[in-house]
C-alpha cells in the first residue's frame, strides 16, 4: 500500500499539470483570437500590412498589396520583401529594419517600391516589433501607406514655387538661389567666374496694349522656348580659341517681359557676349502667332562676376543697368557692364535711397517762379518748381536727381507731395492776402505720373484737402509725354472734367502734330527756353517762334515764353504777339516767403500806379 504522502504528491502534480494545460489552452485560445483579430484587421485595412521575420522573409501580406501594387500573396511569397524596393532606397529600409530589431521601436520613412506594371509607387512605412518569450524581436509588423499622389502634389507645389506658371521656366526665386550659390562659390574660388545676361523684349508693352494680353502671353511663351533652344545642353558657341559650351546656362523668367540667363563657367567676357549675340539674332526672326507674323527684338545686358560685388544680387543689378544702356542705344543689341557703369549704378542706388529719405524727412522744397503778362507786367501765375535741400550738399536742382526718381515709384510719391504742397501754399496765401487772388498755379507732371492709375484721384484729393479751386491749377506736360495718346488721353479727359487746365511744355522741341494738339485740348503752350535764347541770334529760331504764335492764335491758345533773360527778348516776343512770359529777367525761382513778398510788392506797386 502506497504511503499517504505519495498520494498527496501525485495529486498535487496532477493539479499542476491540469493547471498548465488550462493555461496553455487559454494562451492558445488567446493567440488564436489575436491571430483572427490580426487577420480581420489586416484584411479590411486600407493600408498594406506585412509580417516579416528578422531576415526579411515575408510571413504574411494583407490583401491591400494586391489592390495597391498588383501582386498576389503567392507572387509576394516567392520573393524577398526587399526585391521590389527601389535600389537607391534599399539601404535606408535595411537600416530602419535593423534599428527596429535592435531597439524594438520603428521609425517612419518613405521609400519607392515597384508596382507589378513596372511603375514606381511611394510608400510611407513604419515598423513595430513582436518579441518572443525571451524578449527578443522575432518578427516585424510593417504598415505601408501609399502616398504617391501626395508626393506628386507636394513636388508639384514645390515646382510651382520655383517656376513661372506661364512659361514653365525657373522663376526669380530659383534664379536668385542659383545666383547665391555661384556667388558663394566665387568667394571660395575667386578664379571661377560666372555671368548674368539680362534679356528684355523691346516694345513689348506697346504690343501687349495693342494686341491684348492673351497674345502677349503667347509671345512670351514662344520667346521662352526660342531662348531655351539657343541654350540646349549640347550646344556650343564658336569662338577663336575654341568652343564655349552653354550646357551650364540656366534660363529664367523674372516676370513680365524680363528673362535672365545664368552662365556658370565664364573665363572671358567675350564668351558671354557671344551667347548674348546669339540670343539677339535668334529673337530677331519673326514669330507666327495665330497665323499672324510678329516681329520681336531684345536688348541684353551682360555682367560678369567680380570682386566688386558685395552681394549676389549686385550682379543682377549690373546686368540690368547694361540692358538699360542697350535700350537707350536703340535696342536689339547687347551691352557689357563695366567698372564705370558699376560706379554709376552704385551712385544711382545711393541717390535713390537718399531720395526716399528726403521724402520721409521733408527735405524737399517748392520754389515759385512768376509768369508775367508781357503787356501789363502783372503776375498772372506761378510755376511750382521742385528743389532738394540736401543736408550736406545744399540746394539741388531737379535735373540732378529726377532721373533716379523716374525709374521707380519715387517720382509718383514726390509728385503727389508737390501738388498738395503747392495747392496748400496758394490757399494759405489766398487766406492771408489779396495779392494772390486770381493767380494760377502751374505744376510739372511726368508721363509716368499720368500713367499712374491713382494720379487723377490724387490731384482731386489734393485740391479738396487744400481747398484750392481746380480752375486755377494747371498741369504742365511735355511733348514727349503727350505723344503717347494711350498714356495721356484718359488722364487728361478726367482732369478736364475736374476743371484742371493743361499746358503743353517745351513746345517746339518735339514733333507733335497739330491734330494731336487739338485732341489734347490744352489751355496753353510754352515756347521752350532754347528757342527763346536763340530768338535774337538765329533767324530760323525767330521764324519758328513766329510760326508757333500763329498756330496758337488760330487754335485760340495762350502762349508762355520760357527763359526770358533780357528786355530785348521780352520786347521782341511782345511784338510777335506773345502774351505771357517767365524767366530770370522777371524773377528767379523763389522760396515761399520770398515769393509772397514779391507778390505783395507787385500788388502795392500796381495799386500805386492805379492811384496816379
Amino acid at each position: 500500500m502506497m504511503p499517504q504522502w505519495n498520494w498527496i504528491a501525485l495529486a498535487a502534480l496532477a493539479i499542476v499539470v491540469i493547471c498548465q494545460q488550462i493555461r496553455m489552452f487559454r494562451i492558445h485560445r488567446e493567440s488564436k483570437q489575436r491571430e483572427e483579430l490580426f487577420k480581420i484587421v489586416t484584411e479590411n485595412a486600407a493600408d498594406m500590412i506585412a509580417l516579416v521575420d528578422v531576415k526579411g522573409h515575408r510571413l504574411y501580406n494583407s490583401p491591400s498589396y494586391k489592390r495597391i501594387l498588383g501582386y498576389s500573396a503567392a507572387e509576394l511569397g516567392e520573393t524577398s520583401s526587399f526585391e521590389q524596393i527601389h535600389p537607391d532606397d534599399r539601404f535606408k529600409v535595411l537600416e530602419a529594419a535593423r534599428e527596429a530589431r535592435s531597439t524594438g521601436v520603428g521609425k517612419t520613412l518613405d521609400y519607392r517600391i515597384r508596382h507589378k506594371d513596372g511603375t514606381w509607387r511611394v510608400l510611407e512605412s513604419i515598423a513595430s516589433a513582436i518579441r518572443n518569450a525571451k524578449g527578443e524581436v522575432a518578427k516585424l509588423v510593417i504598415v505601408n501607406r501609399d502616398i504617391t499622389e501626395r508626393k506628386r502634389a507636394q513636388e508639384q507645389l514645390e515646382h510651382n514655387s520655383f517656376h513661372d506658371a506661364l512659361t514653365g521656366l525657373p522663376n526669380r526665386r530659383l534664379f536668385l538661389e542659383r545666383l547665391q550659390h555661384l556667388f558663394l562659390r566665387a568667394q571660395r574660388s575667386p578664379d571661377r567666374h560666372h555671368a548674368v545676361l539680362f534679356v528684355d523684349l523691346d516694345g513689348f508693352k506697346m504690343f501687349n496694349d495693342s494686341m491684348g494680353p492673351a497674345l502677349g502671353d503667347r509671345v512670351l511663351v514662344e520667346i521662352g522656348q526660342r531662348m531655351g533652344a539657343c541654350l540646349r545642353s549640347d550646344d556650343t558657341v564658336s569662338r577663336p580659341q575654341g568652343e564655349f559650351p552653354v550646357k551650364d546656362a540656366a534660363l529664367s523668367r523674372l516676370g513680365g517681359d524680363e528673362f535672365t540667363v545664368l552662365l556658370e563657367e565664364v573665363s572671358d567676357p567675350s564668351n558671354a557676349m557671344r551667347v548674348a549675340e546669339r540670343i539677339v539674332y535668334a529673337m530677331a526672326a519673326p514669330l507666327t502667332i495665330e497665323g499672324e507674323e510678329v516681329r520681336t527684338s531684345v536688348s541684353v545686358g551682360i555682367a560678369l562676376s567680380t570682386s566688386l560685388q558685395e552681394h549676389a544680387e549686385d550682379l543682377l543689378q549690373d546686368a540690368e543697368a547694361a540692358m538699360r544702356r542697350a535700350k537707350a542705344l536703340g535696342g536689339s543689341r547687347c551691352e557689357v557692364f563695366d567698372e564705370a557703369m558699376h560706379a554709376r549704378a552704385v551712385n544711382r542706388l545711393k541717390l535713390e535711397a537718399e531720395l526716399r529719405q528726403a521724402l520721409e524727412q521733408k527735405q524737399f522744397r517748392v520754389y515759385y517762379q512768376p509768369i508775367v503778362h508781357l503787356g501789363t507786367k502783372q503776375i498772372t501765375g506761378l510755376e511750382a518748381l521742385l528743389r532738394w535741400q540736401h543736408p550736406d550738399q545744399g540746394l539741388i536742382s531737379p535735373h540732378k536727381f529726377l532721373n533716379a526718381a523716374d525709374d521707380g515709384s519715387l517720382l509718383i510719391s514726390i509728385g503727389k507731395w508737390m501738388v498738395l504742397e503747392a495747392c496748400n501754399q496758394l490757399s494759405t496765401w489766398d487766406r492771408n492776402t489779396t495779392a494772390t487772388q486770381g493767380i494760377n498755379l502751374s505744376v510739372n507732371v511726368s508721363g509716368k505720373e499720368l500713367a499712374d492709375p491713382g494720379f487723377v484721384a490724387g490731384v482731386e484729393s489734393a485740391l479738396r484737402s487744400a481747398g484750392f479751386p481746380a480752375s486755377r491749377l494747371h498741369l504742365e506736360i511735355t511733348e514727349s509725354a503727350a505723344a503717347d495718346a494711350k498714356l495721356t488721353s484718359a488722364a487728361l479727359a478726367s482732369l478736364k472734367q475736374l476743371g484742371v487746365g493743361v499746358i503743353l511744355d517745351d513746345f517746339g522741341t518735339g514733333n507733335s502734330s497739330l491734330n494731336r494738339l487739338r485732341q489734347l485740348q490744352v489751355e496753353a503752350i510754352k515756347i521752350d527756353s532754347s528757342m527763346v535764347s536763340g530768338l535774337l541770334l538765329d533767324r530760323s529760331a525767330a521764324e519758328a517762334v513766329e510760326l508757333i504764335l500763329l498756330v496758337a492764335q488760330k487754335l485760340k491758345l495762350r502762349v508762355i515764353a520760357e527763359g526770358i533773360e533780357s528786355a530785348k527778348q521780352r520786347d521782341h516776343l511782345q511784338q510777335l504777339g506773345c502774351e505771357l512770359g517767365q524767366g530770370y529777367f522777371f524773377s528767379a525761382p523763389l522760396e515761399a516767403k520770398e515769393a509772397e513778398l514779391l507778390l505783395r510788392q507787385r500788388m502795392l506797386g500796381s495799386q500805386a500806379a492805379g492811384a496816379t
